[in-house]
């Protein structure tokens, strides 16, 4: 048994129909690991909304060049996407709320496309984008911290997604 290189792996490329929308993410680290961890799960597109959105060399230490493989745009309004994204995808909030849900209990509707919204690194979500999302969801945590870097909690939401709407199509198989 060896360990194989970034380029003798069995991954199947493939892309999920998921939209991830951040809301004012504008840490350079933090958008580059996004557009890493999106290509990885095969994200549809990635927008970036707010002002001084650092898409540039600052990031690219982080993104390893999958900037160039992630559909992506820089929008100011995240009210202009979300009014676009409404009518056609279950809208999933990524926030802890005094009603939001744990990630695990999601139940995916593999017919409708999903745009997954990530909040600011302090803020999170604000209040005005969180009522008109269909779903809240949060991530679980167990110790004594209530909050987790904007990138690890994609990665975990990616995570659960991503292996709903892989089973989902499985089973349809």
């Amino acid at each position: 048994m060896g360990q194989l290189s970034h380029y003798e792996t069995h991954f199947k490329t493939r892309k999920f129909p998921i939209t991830v929308v951040c809301d004012h993410v504008n840490k350079a680290p933090n958008i580059g690991s996004l557009f890493r961890i999106c290509e990885a799960f095969g994200v549809e597109t990635l927008y970036f909304c707010g002002n001084d959105i650092p898409i540039g060399r600052r990031m690219t230490k982080t993104s390893r060049a999958t900037e160039k493989l992630v559909h992506y745009q820089v929008e100011e309004s995240i009210e202009d996407i979300i009014s676009v994204l409404k009518p056609t995808h279950y809208l999933i909030a990524l926030e802890i709320t005094t009603s939001s849900k744990p990630l695990h209990q999601i139940k995916l509707e593999a017919s409708k496309p999903i745009a997954l919204i990530l909040g600011d690194e302090n803020y999170g979500i604000s209040e005005a984008v969180l009522k008109e999302v269909d779903d809240i969801f949060h991530i679980d945590m167990f110790g004594t911290n209530s909050s987790m870097n904007v990138v690890q909690a994609a990665s975990i939401a990616l995570y659960e997604l991503t292996k709903q709407l892989n089973e989902t199509a499985s089973n349809q198989n």
